[in-house]
């Protein structure tokens, strides 16, 4: 597998910034961002806008909220550096389209190929949702289910695994452990 790593962290924990930074240093060519978010009110497409901003210009924006598989294949063919932000949006847009846990689930599988035969590194941000109380309703609990099977296929298959607290990254999975 190439250079992949994987960025776990709370709601608002500096994971994203964390893991623009990580991309941003790594020397490419082509900078690919790879959103998975559906901006569908004006507080998210703030948000979007937002973000787009701190890219700054050097970053190539590719919205894949349903196939993100597809999107990294497609991207990593040019040598270049990727970033999916976020692996729990994919999720959800998921469950939320299809509304069957077994569909979602299947497509995991998919994503850690695309990643083990990705040709430049990639890196990916997922909120870590299992450290919190049991959801109260079914879709909920299915949607933490399906993000803490997805979370643990996509750090078992990276390099490197980093969780942001407070701001600070600690890296839970150096490159050559398993």
């Amino acid at each position: 597998m190439i250079n992949v790593t994987f960025v776990l962290g709370g709601c608002r924990s500096g994971k994203s910034g964390f893991a623009l930074q990580t991309a941003g240093a790594i020397p490419a060519e082509r900078r690919v961002f790879i959103a998975t978010s559906m901006p569908l009110d004006d507080e998210m497409k703030a948000r979007v806008a937002r973000h787009r901003t701190e890219r700054g210009a050097g970053w190539t924006t590719v919205e894949a909220p349903l196939a993100l598989a597809e999107a990294i294949d497609e991207n990593a063919r040019n040598g270049s550096v990727i970033l999916v932000d976020c692996l729990t949006l994919w999720i959800s847009n998921l469950l939320l389209s299809t509304g069957a846990p077994a569909a979602v689930e299947a497509r995991i599988p998919r994503l850690i190929e695309t990643l083990a035969q990705a040709a430049c590194p990639v890196v990916l941000v997922s909120n870590e949702v299992g450290a919190g109380i049991v959801p109260e309703n079914k879709l909920a609990r299915q949607f933490r289910d399906l993000a803490g099977t997805a979370n643990q296929a996509v750090a078992a298959a990276a390099h490197r695994v980093v969780w942001v607290v407070a701001g600070i990254p600690v890296t839970i999975k150096p490159t050559g452990s398993t």
